[in-house]
């Protein structure tokens, strides 16, 4: 039976300070202290999440005895008008109740008066935010990882199609071996891959319920923590209620993936700025992701590629911001825990941006592979191909290989001459048993064709694998 308290004499809530707490003061806050202390600005993000957070309390105060199943109604269609005006934008928000949690229950009790007073029975803003926060936070990471999923695609689409472009691989920016731009694109499929672990990981592990906790001691309400846990999809409520309203670790873990997941958009961006400038030329980007000039009316400037680049510092910082803000903190909650929002928002903001400014990048770009393949054949990037053959075919050592094809290499440099085109009697004349059968390995085609090891740049190798992202990132998309 419904444990139903008695309305009779209920005084209005105090407006002297905030409406929400201020029994206990005298006077209100000063000017500073409203405008440090006020997050409506910023938590309004998470309307959604704490109008969900709210309608599971409600309703599971009702099935424990704590609330009247006619409070418990009122109280769930109340928050159903207020979603709907938050959803219109015609939510009064006042920053005098500082924050979302506040914003609401006061609009609900305009709305329903009396028994959304009882709402906040056996919960505190400790545990609502950290619940909000949770749910919020899951969502987002859904989100990001079909966004990393697209770029992944598309990046195996252009691997698949260019498996045997031939292009000079670097080190130290240095033209080192030919490789594949298919494998190129693949190398950063893996990488966004593990970034999607990541991502999973941290999900996992904020995927328990706070709710519950109060303060940080607990309620002594008979409540069900269990039940609002799985109406709100966690997989279980957190097992200590300090650690469910002091622990921000699941922001950390989120961002720390995101700042990884930011560094290597960058490097790929990067790439695309060196790739698309004059000099190498490999690339082109389309109109819909370049800029033009003010004054010089020859230009095509990558400045998606850049702002992705420079987004890195936003996300980084986040991050470090954030593990500041927590490294020295007592349990259990303490108000510099507000800033952690405004970190987090920014962060997956700047990475969902980036993520979709850079799918488009690669789903419109176009390959210059003659430029590519002129560029593969130059530097001497088929040396290593030289010094293999001379351990294949003459039982050489590697190390000497090494030096006697460093000699070759001077003598076609002095000669001005690619290693596929010095004559043979020259070679011959570092080496004598140097067969005509060199040639078949020193040109650019010929090395990415030998590079048949797992996970080598051979076009064979680069097809099947691109096929395999293809396949099974279009399978986990039908699901």
């Amino acid at each position: 039976m419904a444990r139903r308290h008695k309305r009779k004499g209920s005084a209005p809530l105090e407006t002297k300070t905030n409406a929400m707490w201020g029994g206990r003061f005298a006077g209100g806050p000063s000017a500073a202290m409203s405008e440090i202390n006020v997050s409506i600005d910023v938590d309004k993000r998470l309307w959604r999440e704490d109008i969900a957070g709210s309608r599971a309390h409600a309703a599971m105060l009702a099935d424990a005895g704590i609330l009247s199943r006619a409070d418990a109604t009122a109280i769930a269609r109340g928050l159903d008008a207020v979603a709907r005006e938050l959803e219109a934008g015609t939510f009064p928000f006042s920053a005098a109740l500082e924050d979302i949690h506040m914003n609401v229950e006061a609009r609900l009790e305009a709305k329903i008066g009396a028994p959304a007073r009882r709402l906040h029975t056996a919960r505190s803003r400790n545990d609502q935010v950290a619940t909000d926060f949770r749910l919020w936070l899951r969502a987002a990471l859904d989100a990001l990882d079909g966004a990393l999923a697209a770029l992944m695609a598309a990046l195996a689409e252009k691997a698949e199609a260019h498996a045997a472009t031939v292009m000079p691989g670097f080190t130290h920016l240095q033209t080192a071996q030919p490789v594949t731009f298919g494998h190129h694109c693949l190398a950063y499929v893996e990488m966004l891959s593990r970034d999607r672990g990541r991502l999973a990981d941290a999900r996992a592990r904020l995927n328990e319920s706070p709710l519950g906790a109060a303060a940080l001691a607990g309620t002594s309400f008979p409540i069900d923590r269990t039940a609002t846990a799985k109406a709100l999809g966690f997989a279980r409520p957190m097992a200590n209620s300090l650690d469910a309203v002091s622990a921000r670790d699941f922001a950390l873990e989120a961002l720390a993936a995101l700042a990884i997941l930011q560094s290597h958009l960058s490097r790929l961006a990067e790439e695309l700025v060196v790739w698309s400038s004059a000099p190498f030329a490999f690339v082109r980007l389309s109109d819909a992701f370049s800029t033009g000039s003010s004054i010089m009316p020859q230009k095509r400037n990558p400045d998606a590629a850049e702002l992705v680049r420079a987004k890195t510092g936003r996300v980084a910082g986040a991050f470090q911001a954030l593990l500041t803000v927590m490294k020295g903190l007592p349990l259990a909650y303490s108000k510099d825990m507000q800033e952690d929002k405004a970190l987090v928002f920014e962060a997956v903001d700047a990475a969902a941006l980036s993520l979709a400014a850079m799918a488009g990048m690669i789903a419109d770009l176009k390959v210059d592979e003659a430029r590519m393949r002129a560029a593969a054949g130059a530097g001497y990037a088929t040396a290593t191909d030289l010094a293999d053959f001379l351990v294949r075919a003459l039982d050489m050592p590697f190390r000497e290989a090494h030096h006697v094809t460093g000699r070759i290499v001077a003598e076609a440099e002095k000669r001005a001459l690619a290693l596929e085109d010095l004559p043979l009697e020259v070679m011959q004349a570092v080496e004598p048993r140097i067969a005509k059968e060199v040639f078949r390995v020193l040109g650019p085609e010929a090395s990415v064709r030998s590079r048949t090891s797992f996970g080598g740049t051979a076009p064979k190798n680069v097809a099947r694998a691109a096929k395999s992202w293809r396949t099974r990132l279009a399978k986990e998309k039908g699901r």
